[in-house]
């Protein structure tokens, strides 16, 4: 018997039970009946989570006394870790798993196969679904389709019929109280805002077709409305203008027209189910499929075919639109399992407050986007969508890792303190806007903004910036499923620079590959590298595929006409690098010159310094550029061979430490005197304290966010540099035991203020 036979003659008789009048405990104690004849197994268990446990609720084959007796933690026993895990387990001889936990009132001992599935309600396990054999044999996939398929009709039987009680039981997430969830900082900040799920909840109101041929061409249809949808906006989307998403419509058409996908929804629909019902069960066949991916770029792509999912599921149920689509009404927490970058910049910036993740990692590139745009995010808080409800107050403590959900009124007084004293202090950084930033002693400090989006340079003028320090290209690659073509790049460059106006704008080269890495640019050797960060990437990539540099090298070339144009190559370690990449730029100045093209009016071309070993020859490399920047976030990971992405490595990380102070001031006394501009370009610049060393150690020119321009201004004008630069020279020399509360204690001897 296939697993679609066995499944719908399964199903053909669970609608006879949940169509009937028996009490709910009567028919679950039908179903593992139907389940254990249909199956031909010696056992069939249900087990139902209530009040935080897993508890036996129904069997065929156990002993009866056990029922509503037996009860497991989440976690432990082979049913607790399926409902931990949602995962499924499929065991010739149960005993010998290292999670296998006896319960002899049950009698199991006698019975050695066991097959165990989750049932999921809502994306969360709410019991489990097994069936065991007195014969040492693992069962036939047909068998574990089956019961995959009847955990999902299982899920809404408990849902609609009152199997357990919804205030503690199995659906018990009837909150009503204040929670706090835990979680991972990826962007800091704090917000507050109502919650909206990124992805609306569908109900699945039927799950057992009436007639298989009806869903069929349900489906049919909804692919063909998919298919057209993808086509449309990917042929109308704009890069800055159309959500940024267009690229990564290609991805999703690979996925669209996949036959395998189509085969096994259709299968699922042969098994008796819905079209909705069809297209969830193999969505949560993915799901746990998910779970089992170690390989980032295929998770990603695990995470794209979901998207397609609900997508599709929309479709066919009518219910069409994410909250993007839907529009932002108020100041919102956006919940989500996970986000790519596309989805993010589809919401409107002005009432998107801050994002909560059940996954998310610190290297993502949504985090990457959401640092730029600057949206508080907070990753890894686990359960976070079944313990929030839709349109719930939520407040985000990035800054703490947490979150309130339904906050106390103490909570939520604690939190308008903190949102007052915030806004006190941006009007005071407002009113600096139009201020040249001067030190006391009457030194001009230039403070640039870092951006990577053209939304970006219209703070430009609102914060008060000198020019933008450091665009980065990259945002366009990581958007795009496909390589960025030239003429979207061009168009890009020249919005970017018209919008800047008379400010200068230094574009840094594509720096992707490592923990940026895109799903269409390939090397074997780095998909397997154990340090990516030091690896395949940014300036090393780009050199090795010229066709890259080479397109965009031009696009920035065409877009300057007539203006200065400032480009600068990321991740240099030698003077070599630097000139094999300016040689890509100048071949293409040629092929324009030729072409009686305009050019730009001058070219200043500059590097990064995040490679340590590009310090010890910068005097071969100074007489090539124009200007430098120290990147201080690879730098330091560099320096103290300490991951920035690894929590556990926080306290490592620290810009005020004199082996990172003293290694900047051997780069500022290597470049005074050469005409070269020096800036640092990096979170250190944008952090007070951090700012007050840079300037001590001789820095007159930062590139940073666009919310900490206010806060560097006001800390330059309250700063004398004759002062700060002897104190730093005495602390380089001899080094205090804490080099940060020492710069501390001489700030707060001032009525210098920190962060």
């Amino acid at each position: 018997m296939s697993a679609a036979a066995a499944a719908r003659s399964i199903l053909t008789q669970l609608h006879e039970v949940m169509a009937s009048r028996l009490h709910p405990q009567g028919k679950l104690d039908r179903v593992v009946e139907i389940i254990g004849e249909n199956l031909h197994s010696e056992v069939c268990s249900i087990y139902l989570l209530r009040e935080g446990m897993l508890e036996l609720f129904a069997t065929r084959g156990l002993e009866q006394s056990a029922v509503h007796v037996t009860r497991l933690a989440v976690g432990e026993g082979l049913n607790g870790v399926i409902a931990d895990r949602i995962e499924t387990l499929n065991l010739a001889e149960a005993a010998a798993h290292p999670d296998f936990a006896y319960r002899p009132e049950t009698g199991e001992e006698r019975f050695h196969s066991f097959a165990g599935v989750p049932i999921v309600y809502r994306e969360r396990a709410v019991g489990t679904l097994c069936v065991q054999h007195s014969d040492p044999r693992r069962y036939e996939d047909v068998e574990i389709e089956a019961l995959q398929t009847v955990a999902m009709v299982l899920s809404e039987l408990i849902a609609h019929n009152g199997l357990v009680d919804e205030e503690t039981g199995a659906l018990g997430e009837a909150l009503s109280g204040p929670q706090m969830v835990t979680g991972l900082s990826l962007v800091k900040g704090i917000a507050s805002g109502v919650a909206v799920f990124h992805q609306p909840r569908i109900q699945i109101d039927q799950v057992v077709a009436d007639d298989i041929e009806v869903e069929r061409q349900r489906v049919y249809l909804a692919f063909d409305k998919m298919r057209d949808q993808i086509e449309a906006m990917a042929s109308q989307a704009e890069f800055g203008t159309g959500g940024e998403h267009d690229e990564v419509l290609q991805t999703y058409k690979m996925f669209a027209y996949d036959e395998g996908w189509s085969r096994r929804i259709n299968e699922a629909i042969d098994s008796g189910l819905t079209a909705e019902a069809a297209i969830e069960r193999v969505q949560q066949r993915t799901r746990m499929r998910m779970r089992e991916i170690d390989d980032p770029l295929l998770a990603d792509r695990m995470h794209d075919l979901e998207d397609l999912s609900n997508r599709l599921l929309r479709i066919v149920s009518g219910q069409l639109g994410t909250a993007a689509t839907q529009g932002l009404r108020r100041d919102t927490i956006l919940i989500a399992r996970n986000l790519g970058p596309a989805e993010l910049l589809e919401y409107d910036r002005r009432r998107l407050k801050g994002v909560i993740l059940e996954e998310g990692s610190l290297t993502a590139h949504v985090v990457i986007v959401a640092r730029a745009m600057g949206i508080p995010v907070l990753g890894r808080a686990r359960g976070i969508r079944g313990i929030v409800r839709d349109g719930d107050e939520v407040l985000l403590d990035a800054d703490k890792s947490i979150v309130h959900v339904r906050p106390a009124q103490q909570t939520l007084d604690l939190f308008v303190d903190r949102f007052a004293r915030t806004r006190e202090r941006q009007a005071a950084y407002a009113e600096l806007r139009d201020v040249e930033p001067f030190t006391r002693d009457g030194t001009r400090i230039q403070v640039m903004m870092n951006a990577g989006l053209r939304d970006d340079i219209a703070s430009l003028p609102l914060v008060g910036a000198d020019g933008v320090g450091l665009f980065r290209t990259e945002f366009q690659f990581l958007v795009s499923a496909t390589m960025p073509q030239r003429e979207r790049q061009t168009r890009l460059y020249r919005d970017v620079l018209e919008a800047a106006g008379d400010k200068p704008v230094v574009f840094r080269t594509v720096d992707i590959g490592g923990d940026k890495a895109v799903s269409y640019i390939h090397s074997e050797e780095a998909e397997n590298e154990e340090n990516p960060a030091m690896g395949w990437r940014a300036l090393r990539l780009a050199l090795e595929r010229e066709g890259l540099l080479k397109a965009q090298a031009r696009a920035l070339l065409e877009a300057a006409s007539g203006r200065t144009l400032y480009v600068m190559f990321p991740m240099v370690s030698e003077p070599w690098e630097f000139d094999a990449a300016k040689a890509v730029f100048d071949g293409q100045l040629a092929f324009l010159k030729k072409r009686k093209k305009i050019l730009p009016e001058a070219i200043h071309y500059g590097a990064m310094l995040e490679v340590p070993a590009l310090a010890e020859v910068l005097d071969a490399l100074l007489p090539r550029i124009s200007f430098l920047s120290i990147g201080t976030n690879d730098l330091t990971q560099f320096l103290f061979a300490a991951d920035r992405a690894n929590p556990k490595l926080a306290e490592r990380y620290d810009w005020v430490s004199p082996a990172i102070l003293r290694f900047l001031r051997r780069v500022v006394l290597a470049v005074e005197g050469s005409g070269v501009d020096l800036r640092v370009c990096g979170e250190m610049g944008g952090r007070r304290l951090e700012a007050l060393a840079l300037l001590g150690l001789g820095f007159r020119k930062l590139s940073i966010t666009p919310a900490a321009i206010g806060p560097i201004k006001e800390l330059v004008r309250k700063v004398e540099l004759a002062e700060i630069g002897t104190a730093m020279t005495g602390w380089l020399h001899s080094p205090p035991p804490d080099m940060r509360a020492a710069l501390q204690q001489w700030a707060d001897e001032r009525g210098i203020e920190t962060d």
